[in-house]
């Protein structure tokens, strides 16, 4: 698997990460057993989990495999912290929850250190400094190797990577994971020129628009599927409108004409957007994972990438577009 660097680091990893959202709930031990094998076979690298992810189950089980492979020395290791489901806060990032949350995730995982610590979301309870403060303090205890952000916005990157730069020794933020999809281009408003300008690697969560981008619900929607479940139909509904019924479409058409999977494109043209690291593969089988990584191997013609340019273009508008914004 082609390698990138992980933002303005030293750090570098394959341009196809594994995500374990589903490990512990929806996946089972042994479908995460045979996802491991085959991502690593692949050769890649980076692992994201959360630990909120299954209640910690996931992190839990992540923390057996790794053992059992014996590969911690090949695994780029990210998670997160500051998410609190079901709570009335629902965020917190202040300095005694994000410490205690990354012992628990080092015990959960059984290793040493996190390479990138990730702080899930913005918590407007908790003063920025005292959250990035806790953060500097789990880097210079080497408990954590790099930091990065997730679901912040703009202005939230802007401020808390500049915050950062501002002091010799504070640890810098490399990546940002964000939903981006061919379904999803809201970030191309300001997070991905933000990035960009920052230095900060993309990490895009639910790279393939919450599975409708694999076209399996293009006609119905399967009974087994996530789309057919009460607690979770309205997550996939989000993109049941004509927009993405049009760019699903096209990128079916695309996949028909290749000799491939509509997952393989649409992971192939996010991969290769600009900023992007690598989009976070969260599968819930084997086979799921096996037809991600099958996009490693694909590059679009440049008629094709124009065509879903086209068919996806977000709206723009002032002040990020327009005659302001004119190079």
């Amino acid at each position: 698997m082609e390698q990138r660097p992980l933002g303005k680091s030293g750090l570098w990893v394959g341009r196809l990460a594994l995500g374990t959202m589903t490990w512990g709930r929806g996946t089972d031990e042994y479908e995460a057993r045979d996802q491991l094998a085959a991502f690593l076979d692949a050769g890649g690298t980076l692992v994201d989990t959360a630990d909120t992810y299954g209640d910690g189950a996931a992190e839990d089980l992540l923390g057996t495999l790794l053992q059992e492979f014996e590969c911690r020395d090949q695994i780029v290791l990210a998670t997160k912290a500051v998410s609190m489901p079901n709570t009335e806060r629902r965020f917190d990032a202040s300095r005694r929850h994000l410490l205690d949350a990354l012992e628990a995730s080092l015990k959960r995982l059984d290793v040493e250190a996190i390479d990138l610590w990730q702080l899930h979301a913005w918590d407007p309870f908790t003063p920025l400094e005292e959250t990035l403060a806790a953060v500097d303090s789990a880097v210079a205890s080497g408990k954590v190797r790099y930091v990065g952000i997730s679901n912040y916005s703009g202005a939230q990157t802007a401020r808390a990577c500049t915050y950062q730069q501002q002091v010799a020794g504070r640890a810098p933020i490399i990546t940002a994971q964000m939903e981006y999809s061919l379904v999803e281009r809201g970030i191309e408003r300001e997070i991905v020129p933000s990035a960009q300008m920052l230095g900060i690697g993309i990490l895009p969560w639910s790279p393939l628009g919450r599975g409708v981008l694999t076209g399996k619900y293009r006609h119905s929607i399967p009974i087994d599927s996530r789309g057919a479940q009460p607690d979770t139909s309205q997550w996939i509904n989000v993109y049941a409108d004509e927009r993405s019924k049009r760019i699903i479409d096209a990128v079916c058409t695309a996949a028909d004409g290749l000799g491939a999977s509509p997952a393989e494109v649409a992971l192939a043209w996010l991969r290769d957007r600009p900023g992007v690291v690598a989009p976070i593969m969260g599968a819930r089988t084997t086979s799921q994972l096996l037809a991600g990584l099958a996009s490693e191997e694909l590059v679009l013609p440049s008629e094709i990438t124009q065509v879903l340019d086209e068919i996806s273009e977000p709206a723009l508008g002032y002040p990020e577009a327009g005659w302001a914004q004119r190079r």
